[in-house]
Parts: C-alpha cells; sequence; structure tokens
C-alpha cells in the first residue's frame, strides 16, 4: 500500500456503478449486490485517505433511483441508516467529514435527521470530506441553486459564477480533479454538473463490488499522464 505525503487527486468522485449486474453474475440478489456495493464504498474510503486524498465524493442514490423496486429503494434506505446512524464513528474515528448533496426533504423525517446529526456530529473534522450525493441531480442542483439565489433577492447584475457557486449544495466543494465510473458505462448522468465542468474522466468496465486498490490504483496513474489545461 501506498503512503503518499502529497495526493496524487485531492478530490475525486466517484460514480458508483454496476451492483446489480455483479450480483447477477455472481449468481446473487440484487440486494446483495448493494451490500457489497456498500462495504466496497468504505474499503474504498480508507484506500483514498492512505493516499493523502482530501475529498471523496460518490454518487450514492439519484433522484431518478426511486423508480427502481419497492424492495430495491428500501433496502438502499436501510443502508443509508446504517451509514448515518450505526456506523457514524466510522467517519468520527478517522475524523472524515461527512456531507451530504441532494433534496433531503425527499427522505423520511427519520433519515434527515440522521444526516443533520451526522453532519454535525463531524463537521470540525477535516482529514477528508467525504460527499454522499443522495437524491441528487445535477439539473435539479442548478435549479435549486437559481431558487435559492431569487429567494436571497441576488440581482441579475451581481450573479457571476462564484455566486452561483455559494449556492450549490456543498459551496466551498472544490471542483473534482478525476472523476471515476465503474462497470463499462461512459457518461456521467448528472453527477456533479456544475463542478466535473475540467475534471478528467476515467471509466473502468469493472463493476463496483469488484473496483480493488489496484484499480484505484491504476486510476491515479492515468490521471497523472493527463495535461490539465483549464481551457488554456
Amino acid at each position: 500500500m501506498s503512503d503518499q505525503s502529497e495526493a496524487v487527486v485531492r478530490h475525486v468522485a466517484m460514480i458508483m456503478d454496476g451492483n446489480r449486474r455483479w450480483a447477477r453474475e455472481q449468481g446473487l440478489s440484487v440486494v446483495e449486490g448493494h451490500r457489497e456495493g456498500y462495504e466496497n464504498m468504505k474499503r474504498i474510503g480508507d484506500w483514498c485517505l492512505e493516499r493523502g486524498v482530501l475529498s471523496l465524493s460518490v454518487f450514492a442514490f439519484s433522484t431518478e433511483n426511486w423508480k427502481r423496486s419497492e424492495t430495491e429503494v428500501n433496502f438502499l434506505m436501510a443502508i443509508l441508516e446504517q451509514a448515518l446512524g450505526k456506523e457514524l464513528n466510522y467517519f468520527i474515528e478517522r475524523k472524515v467529514r461527512l456531507r451530504v448533496l441532494g433534496r433531503k426533504e425527499g427522505f423520511s423525517k427519520k433519515i434527515q435527521k440522521l444526516i443533520n446529526d451526522a453532519e454535525e456530529a463531524t463537521k470540525d473534522f477535516d482529514r477528508m470530506t467525504f460527499g454522499i450525493c443522495l437524491n441528487y441531480g445535477g439539473r435539479f442542483e442548478l435549479v435549486d441553486a437559481v431558487k435559492s439565489l431569487m429567494a436571497a433577492g441576488v440581482s441579475a447584475d451581481s450573479i457571476d459564477e462564484s455566486t452561483i457557486a455559494k449556492h450549490l449544495y456543498w459551496p466551498d466543494m472544490p471542483d473534482p480533479d478525476l472523476v471515476i465510473r465503474t462497470s463499462g458505462e461512459r457518461r456521467l448522468s448528472g453527477f456533479l454538473t456544475w463542478q466535473t465542468v475540467y475534471s478528467e474522466l476515467y471509466f473502468t468496465d469493472v463493476y463496483w463490488p469488484a473496483f480493488d486498490e489496484k484499480g484505484l490504483d491504476k486510476a491515479f496513474e492515468v490521471f497523472k499522464t493527463r495535461q490539465r489545461r483549464f481551457g488554456k
């Protein structure tokens, strides 16, 4: 394992895709696929910490995911409750700050309270910030930012990129250096639409539950070969 004094990637964002397909190929239920995907998310978090990553963002539940079967959605909500409640010490022990991006009001009152309590309990940690996109859609985030600007009475003449950024779900989020998507899909699917305009993209055919430490290091190695010009 590497333990770098300086991170290869300061902010890595991940689209954790392929839990269901992985489960079917293993002869398991969809629920088991999501369970293993959740466990792998924790492993990836630890590997990122070891490599000095300062921010890790994951696409955990999109606004479209509500359309899945009731059984699947209920299980995903149970995992969410577990992560925010029973396993909150995972973040506290590692000094990781938790941020939730998305329309929190779409969740039950119980989950909303767990989100608020978890964010409050970890707000002073700065070893790494872990952003979880829940009930999230990139276009919805921009719509909500516009509504927030209007509610604040911000005049059109005073709106610029920095003003809009201040009204996003995570106002001080550093733009991701690298976006990783597993399972072979080659698109962002509305993930961090505003923030990823200059992010490097890395796609792998490996399903999320099977994406391991070697896969993470390979993505980081590819990132180091990219020349980032930011339009210059």
